[in-house]
């Protein structure tokens, strides 16, 4: 496929999705970085920022399929991934898929429910695949999913574990919008419901066709290398306990191929590094008492390390 009708493919679906979402091109992009290389996404934000709405955008797009899980503290894991229901009359059982069973999953405010749930979704976020009864049955390709949780609300919440934030490919925040962009909002809201009127743009066919041109994407030794620095600096900062394991640097590389595919090259450069670090590594990092003291964050972490590691000056490509 020729990278400028790439390019067009993918300006399509985020120009459909800035048909309801306003003002935030940066976080369809990065979602669509994430679906593209096939990672998960962990949406971070206060209710009413359009989370919701942009997954839905998301999925009709590309045609596909769309589950919302609503997560809760009674939620069990079953509730997730299905069940087998005993039928006497055919005295047998019958598997009854769980909303896990979609295309785009969004799985609302994650950390409200248990964590013997919150585990339902490792697997299927892992190998796309779920184990039910001793049976693992395949899930639907592609699959997405995109958790939500509210960083103002923590009573009667369980906290991600580090295992599973480290199955994320990347976290971000939606932000509320500018003035003129809300004023928008209310003008497209006021008279019309534009997420009803959404078609798709292109075909889960030519997605899945897309997911395979980002493996295409040339990735020189000279990028390969400046991942891995930025990692191991992770590991050796003074207010870092955890830093980013080689999960991290594997996510890194992929989602700056999903990046550069999206920008019309078949090529990586140390720019597109740079600006998803912070979205890659930063929920990978678990920083020493003493850091969180001193009033450091993740944030600031991975800037100090990418304005000190050095930059290769060679082409990404020749």
């Amino acid at each position: 496929m020729i990278y400028k009708q790439v390019n067009q493919k993918l300006e399509m679906v985020l120009g459909n999705i800035e048909k309801v979402i306003i003002g935030k091109r940066d976080i369809a992009e990065l979602s669509i970085v994430a679906l593209l290389s096939g990672g998960h996404v962990l949406l971070e934000d206060v209710p009413g920022v359009g989370k919701t709405v942009m997954v839905r955008a998301l999925a009709k797009s590309i045609g596909a399929s769309f589950k919302r899980i609503q997560f809760t503290p009674d939620l069990l894991p079953s509730d997730v991934t299905g069940v087998s229901i005993f039928n006497p009359k055919e005295q047998e059982f019958i598997f009854r898929p769980g909303p896990i069973m979609g295309h785009i999953i969004l799985a609302d405010e994650i950390n409200r429910t248990s964590p013997k749930t919150q585990s339902a979704l490792l697997e299927a976020m892992e190998e796309a695949s779920v184990t039910i009864d001793g049976v693992t049955r395949g899930l639907e390709k592609p699959f997405f999913v995109m958790a939500t949780q509210n960083p103002i609300e923590y009573e009667g919440t369980y906290p991600l574990p580090e295992a599973q934030l480290d199955r994320f490919l990347l976290k971000m925040k939606m932000g509320y919008p500018g003035v003129e962009e809300e004023i928008e909002v209310l003008h497209r809201a006021q008279y019309t419901a534009p997420l009803e009127e959404l078609e798709s743009v292109i075909t889960l066919d030519e997605l899945i066709e897309l997911q395979a041109e980002v493996k295409a994407v040339i990735v020189d030794d000279t990028i390969k290398r400046y991942i891995v620095e930025l990692a191991n600096q992770t590991r050796s900062h003074e207010g870092v306990y955890l830093g980013v394991s080689p999960r991290g640097s594997i996510a890194l590389m992929k989602a700056a191929q999903a990046y550069a595919l999206i920008q019309g090259r078949d090529y990586v450069l140390p720019d597109d590094v740079q600006y998803l670090v912070p979205f890659i590594f930063s929920h990978r990092l678990i920083l020493k008492p003493e850091a969180n003291y001193e009033g450091f964050d993740a944030g600031m972490v991975i800037h100090e390390i990418v304005a000190t590691t050095k930059v290769p000056v060679k082409r990404a490509v020749t």
